[in-house]
């Protein structure tokens, strides 16, 4: 099996939630970031975290990596997943599968790596799904099919149409009886998520 890297997208502004970072809100007593953090924490050398812009770059700790978004890019997931191409470009890393998970999914399943893995086999990308939700940020990538995506700023309008370009498959977690995917971006969501946390085995 190739080596694999992991990005975590945290450069949205949180604008629903009145500007508030995501990666620093808590859910079940954890930040986002760290729950996150915690299921990807096998993959190779550190994990880096898309912040978007130079000037709203996080305050991470030494486990992380930041990556800010490339001139030229418009922002958001896609942004993110250039800014860490290239980072590993920068490496010389230009082979292997890049794993990445958007910051607001606290609910992230312990088997997220393993079974991307799996499922996307000699696919050239593939993204999680449960039921007919699916979610473009919470992908596996082969970094050969997208070794080139940072410099196409403008040519991608979105991970949504990378995924259609590159002809994706779907990973499902159809068997969860609740959505492993739910993220947060309205105050509904943060005590709807808080509330599934005092349920849910801690993390």
């Amino acid at each position: 099996m190739s080596l694999a890297y992991g990005v975590i997208i945290a450069g949205g502004q949180g604008q629903r939630l009145g500007g508030v970072r995501k990666a620093d809100l808590r859910i079940g007593g954890s930040k986002l970031i760290a729950r996150v953090a915690r299921v990807l924490g096998g993959l190779e050398q550190r994990l880096m975290v898309a912040t978007g812009p130079r000037d709203t770059w996080l305050d991470l700790g030494p486990q992380f990596v930041p990556v800010g978004d490339i001139e030229g890019f418009e922002g958001g997931p896609l942004a993110g997943l250039a800014a860490a191409v290239l980072m590993l470009r920068s490496r010389g890393i230009v082979t292997g599968t890049l794993i990445s998970v958007a910051v607001d999914t606290p609910f992230l399943p312990k088997d997220y790596v393993e079974r991307l893995l799996t499922g996307l086999n000699k696919a050239p990308a593939a993204f999680a799904g449960w039921h007919d939700a699916f979610y473009p940020p919470n992908a596996g990538w082969q970094l050969e099919a997208i070794a080139d995506l940072p410099e196409r700023p403008g040519e991608t309008a979105s991970l949504k149409a990378l995924h259609r370009q590159l002809g994706s498959i779907r990973v499902g977690w159809d068997e969860a009886t609740e959505n492993p995917f739910d993220n947060l971006n309205t105050l509904a969501d943060l005590l709807a998520l808080g509330k599934r946390a005092q349920r849910a085995p801690r993390l």
